[in-house]
């Protein structure tokens, strides 16, 4: 693999950095995330104007710039140095690519160059907090039992009698940047209890009647979450007719949202690590610098080594997106173990809401509750690889204590 970068790609990086070293400091952050929809609009509206951003990765036929993964991981990259609160991934990376794989040809043609011009975001409500199982991440999407099942629990949808539409009913408690999206793909189920299968759909906010849209407190304020209710909600399929098949496309999906979450946390984790380097220069223990210390020395590589070999990880899937899950796991772990040793190296100084140190913390575990555990990131992908079964299918030795599936076996 080539991992040298193109002009074009070091344009990205170099352009987005400037941009947001000026937009988008720490205080810029604080300021963002109180606003109403949580991040900076104008600011948005640059990025997608000027830079391209929420369509770098679609095809031009759809006002997008052309380019492909690689380059949207780049954006990210940068783009989680600052921790910028954006609609970036839940646009361009959660509801975009499903659009282009599910959508008619009216439909792309309605909501892509929109996307693509940063005058449409948009999101993907699964029900239940199972983001991460229904992208294929931890669990496998097949047959849609993560959105809920039977006739009750997760969200229902039901066809409008005598005319074209549809009708949902259910409540999503996790959706990432629901509260402000201009555009709703909620996973639901319909076809009746015997036959129940899961579906997309269309929901607009702004003019669907019966929806109830709630900004929870999350723990990470540079990620909001929101709890989206539907109550007789008028909604659109996503797609030609109800015999698509849904999760055959979110799985693909799911591998190119974890290369660029990966990417975005190597960002995260490695402008957390250059800020703790700068510090331990100039604090004092003992009439020394503690950066001096042979001991602050050791961890302070430990943590370079980790954070590239993340890097790595995050460039390869985003050339090869099927790695998407294994990198991911190991960007959160590096981002997770970064941030912790941060704080600590700061003194304990690092945790106050004075200080930018406890929002690269704060996103380490958010993201992982969302998007993880890393064990589950790993544990999935090694059942998907075979590695704990014989050729003909049988549990190797190795893994006859655990259960199936289970962390523990991966752990054997």
């Amino acid at each position: 693999m080539d991992a040298a970068f193109t002009a074009e790609q070091d344009e990205i990086r170099r352009t987005l950095r400037e941009l947001l070293a000026k937009r988008s400091g720490p205080d810029g952050v604080r300021s963002a995330v109180r606003t109403a929809d949580g991040y900076d609009e104008t600011l948005w509206r640059q990025l997608a104007q000027d830079l391209g951003l929420p369509g770098l990765a679609l095809p031009q036929e759809y006002g997008g710039v052309g380019r492909g993964l690689a380059e949207l991981a780049v954006a990210c990259e940068e783009t989680g140095r600052v921790l910028l609160p954006s609609p970036l991934i839940a646009t361009a990376a959660l509801a975009a690519p499903l659009i282009a794989a599910l959508g008619t040809g009216a439909q792309r043609t309605a909501l892509l160059p929109r996307i693509a011009a940063g005058q449409l975001t948009a999101t993907l409500a699964v029900p239940g907090g199972s983001l991460a199982t229904a992208l294929g991440l931890t669990g496998d999407p097949t047959g849609g039992a993560w959105a809920g099942g039977g006739r009750a629990g997760g969200i229902q949808a039901r066809p409008v009698s005598g005319a074209e539409g549809w009708r949902l009913y259910g409540e999503a408690a996790q959706v990432l940047d629901g509260h402000s999206a201009g555009l709703l793909l909620v996973a639901a189920h319909t076809g009746g209890f015997p036959r129940s299968r899961t579906l997309l759909f269309l929901v607009r906010p702004d003019t669907a009647a019966g929806i109830v849209r709630t900004r929870r407190t999350s723990l990470d304020e540079t990620r909001p979450l929101a709890r989206i209710e539907l109550r007789d909600t008028e909604a659109e399929l996503l797609g030609a007719d109800d015999t698509v098949d849904v999760t055959c496309a979110l799985a693909p999906a799911g591998r190119g949202v974890a290369a660029l979450l990966a990417a975005e946390a190597v960002g995260a984790a490695a402008s957390a690590l250059e800020r703790t380097v700068e510090y331990v220069k100039t604090r004092e223990r003992s009439g020394r610098a503690i950066g001096s210390f042979q001991a602050v020395k050791h961890r302070l590589a430990d943590l370079y080594v980790r954070v590239q070999a993340a890097r790595s990880a995050a460039y390869y899937a985003a050339w090869d997106p099927a790695a998407g899950g294994l990198a991911l796991a190991q960007a959160l772990e590096a981002l997770r173990i970064t941030t912790a040793e941060a704080v600590q190296l700061h003194c304990g100084i690092g945790f106050p809401w004075e200080h930018e140190a406890h929002l690269y913390f704060k996103r380490a575990a958010a993201d992982e509750l969302l998007f993880g555990p890393v064990h589950r990131l790993r544990d999935h992908a090694a059942q998907q690889a075979g590695l704990f079964s014989l050729p003909n299918g049988q549990p190797s030795a190795s893994s006859a204590f655990a259960a199936p599936g289970s962390a523990e076996q991966v752990a054997v």
